[in-house]
């Protein structure tokens, strides 16, 4: 009879991983967070970038936009045809959700090349996604206000992390060695 640690021997590898990589990059990303300096409300570069990026796609479909910082929290405030319509924080770059999916897909690594591969792509297109959310978000909000809650809380997370999830299970049932044993 197998013992308990033997019988989950994945399991626990998987888990392993997963806590150490997740706790390794969220620590590095903090640190990066950490050298702005948000008591005097400076925006980090990556919500910077992605604010320039996002009012440039607009700006290429012939919107009036702009982005500022916000002098009152780090934000970037974006008016769109004159009117304020929302803010970008830290937590709109989708760097955690990133983080969250490099780490199950090394939890499930199956080599040094394949796995860093498919974890920048996957990175990739998660940030690819959150620019065209933001970009469609911003004229939203603006012609329907009322559905703020609906578009910002529930339709655009649903998508970004349904595409997510669906990277998973690309990565564990059709790449990965571990899906691989079970066909």
């Amino acid at each position: 009879m197998k013992t308990f640690l033997t019988q989950y021997k994945l399991f626990f590898v998987f888990l392993t991983k997963f806590i150490l990589f997740y706790l390794l990059i969220t620590g590095g990303y903090k640190l990066y967070l950490n050298s702005y300096d948000t008591d005097n409300n400076e925006v980090d570069g990556i919500t910077t970038r992605l604010s320039e990026q996002v009012v440039g796609l607009l700006h290429y479909f012939e919107f009036d936009v702009t982005s500022i910082p916000l002098e009152s929290e780090p934000a970037m405030s974006v008016v769109f045809k004159g009117e304020r319509i929302c803010r970008i924080i830290e937590g709109c770059n989708a760097v955690s959700v990133m983080i969250l999916f490099a780490a199950f897909v090394f939890a499930f690594s199956s080599g040094f090349k394949k796995t860093s591969l498919f974890i920048l792509i996957g990175v990739t297109l998660i940030y690819l996604l959150n620019i065209t959310r933001i970009v469609i978000l911003i004229p939203a909000l603006f012609y329907y206000p009322e559905y703020e809650e609906l578009l910002h809380d529930v339709i655009f997370p649903l998508f970004i992390y349904g595409v997510v999830f669906l990277l998973w299970i690309i990565w564990v049932m059709k790449i990965s060695a571990y899906g691989k044993v079970t066909q």
